[in-house]
């Protein structure tokens, strides 16, 4: 694998990670009840069960319930909280009496998001921090200010970003005076924007697509630990029907059926083993809420597709031949 800043400070951090947005109920403000702390328990045990010890929330998630549910497991269990890494994200905020939905990375949001996430999860400290959705009005003197303050404070350990480009990272990395550590993005086998911007020199198709040249290299060159969402495309290869499926769709599928067969693996392993095979070493973010379905991505980082396996499922799933 890629050797990340992740991997460095933390050596004991699982390949993959369990990611909580699906915990805490819906989102609204309907309070979250036991039932739903009941789920947050079994989807942290199945996550362990298949060794992951790396957790990711947001202060968003579910309206903060995500959070909340899981730090009552935390509670309840002396001593767990020391066994996990615990990741979470702010910078978003909802519509509200002051405005529309919309993004801040300033002081006060970031300070008032932290002292929030920390009292939800029933926890001292974060391990990670990243900033959700790049802010416009950003000032990056302030972020780097706000960062060592809460480095200081002891509450949160690192920092990292979500959705942004090399530039932009870039441009934050300059006026930070430690590395920062992870970059979480949407990348799939059916969000394949990460993988077209890399052969689509003199090509027309790559005048359209959404994701920035080089933040793939520009993570890898620094150790960031590219971190992927969306990581098992809702179940679309995996066995979840969709009405909307295009031909493309349904022949990875069967291809990923394929696969999984002879290797002796679930889908879910192979859809998330194409992720790994990638050598800047991406650590996909497992969002299902279902135990059945956690489980099932056992064995994902231990599974290695051929070049020609990954290559066929690449193709098949963008629907035409390389150009």
């Amino acid at each position: 694998m890629h050797k990340t800043a992740i991997s460095s400070l933390y050596p004991q951090a699982s390949r993959m990670v369990y990611g909580c947005m699906g915990l805490g109920g819906d989102w609204t403000e309907n309070p979250y009840n036991g039932g739903h702390v009941e789920q947050a328990a079994a989807a942290i045990d199945a996550a362990m069960e298949i060794g992951i010890n790396f957790f990711d929330h947001a202060d968003i998630y579910t309206r903060g319930k995500a959070e909340q549910v899981f730090g009552e497991v935390l509670a309840q269990r002396a001593g767990l909280r020391e066994k996990l890494i615990i990741q979470s994200k702010c910078g978003i905020r909802f519509e509200d009496q002051y405005g529309c939905g919309r993004y801040d990375w300033s002081r006060e949001h970031i300070l008032r998001s932290v002292e929030q996430s920390l009292n939800n999860l029933k926890t001292d400290y974060l391990d990670i921090l990243l900033l959700h959705r790049p802010d416009p009005l950003a000032d990056v003197h302030e972020v780097a200010e706000v960062f060592e303050q809460l480095r200081s404070q002891g509450v949160v350990k690192h920092f990292g970003v979500s959705n942004m480009q090399a530039a932009q990272m870039a441009y934050l990395q300059s006026v930070l005076p430690e590395p920062l550590v992870a970059n979480q993005l949407e990348l799939s086998l059916s969000h394949l924007d990460w993988l077209e911007q890399g052969i689509g020199e003199n090509n027309g198709f790559g005048k359209n697509l959404a994701f920035t040249p080089g933040t793939l290299e520009y993570c890898a060159q620094h150790k960031v630990q590219i971190q992927a969402w969306g990581s098992l495309s809702q179940g679309r290869f995996s066995g979840r029907h969709f009405d909307d499926a295009s031909d493309a769709e349904r022949r990875t599928a069967e291809l990923v059926a394929r696969y999984a067969d002879e290797l002796g693996a679930s889908r879910e392993a192979v859809v998330l083993a194409w992720l790994m095979r990638h050598p800047v070493g991406i650590q996909p973010v497992i969002g299902s809420a279902n135990v059945d379905r956690i489980k099932a991505c056992a064995g994902a980082d231990q599974l290695e597709l051929s070049r020609e396996q990954w290559y066929q499922l690449y193709v098949s799933s963008r629907g035409n031949p390389l150009p």
